[in-house]
């Protein structure tokens, strides 16, 4: 009998913990652009779906961001995308990132997308440098060029994690403490190719906040 109740109790106790972790959150409902904020009338629009940037047929003018309205600290994010175009095609997707006050500009960390850049964490307006990035042999059997990717993007305190398509490229620590760290979500398409980004399955997850 003490057997079954200890058995009963770990099994209540396990099912009290699994309740009580925090559950990943669509952020994209593939119907509306509820929660996000950006230039719906031109940029970016909803096809079956999935969230498309860009254009294959005209060269994308300026850097173009569909970003969350919500603010978030530590989490997990993923997101599944596809990148198309010109050789010098570019996208990315931002995170613990800040609108540019009267501007199309973003300022914040970015995993980003195409070219030479893939795998890599990026800091779009503010040190405009690349952090981190993979070693390219590493990154040439990851890429599915023309085709879905995946991206798992973790932020802990200072500690930020990259994995494409399932493979860690970035793990970085942010020594500079006066860098924030919460921030919007941004999906961006590059300007300055003809390019089309597509992006579905955005989910999020919410994590305790780390010192």
């Amino acid at each position: 009998m003490k057997l079954i109740l200890s058995a009963l109790l770990l099994t209540i106790s396990a099912v009290a913990i699994a309740a009580d972790k925090p559950k990943p959150v669509a952020l994209f409902d593939g119907k509306t652009f509820d929660g996000w904020d950006g230039d719906t009338e031109k940029t970016w629009k909803i096809e079956d779906g999935v969230i498309v940037g860009g254009s294959t047929e005209t060269t994308v003018p300026r850097n173009e961001f569909l970003c969350t309205k919500k603010s978030y600290g530590d989490f997990e994010l993923k997101v599944t995308f596809k990148l198309t175009g010109e050789k010098n095609k570019n996208a990315g997707i931002q995170f613990r990132t800040k609108r540019i006050p009267n501007h199309h500009e973003v300022s914040g960390y970015q995993a980003d997308v195409g070219q030479d850049y893939w795998g890599a964490l990026y800091d779009e307006s503010r040190r405009k440098k690349v952090l981190a990035k993979p070693d390219p042999k590493v990154l040439e059997k990851l890429i599915k060029h023309d085709d879905w990717n995946e991206y798992t993007i973790r932020c802990e305190g200072p500690k930020i994690k990259l994995w494409l398509n399932g493979t860690l490229t970035v793990d970085y620590t942010e020594e500079d403490d006066k860098i924030e760290r919460t921030g919007i979500i941004g999906l961006q398409v590059h300007g300055g190719a003809k390019a089309k980004v597509f992006y579905k399955s955005v989910t999020i997850e919410e994590l305790p906040a780390k010192k």
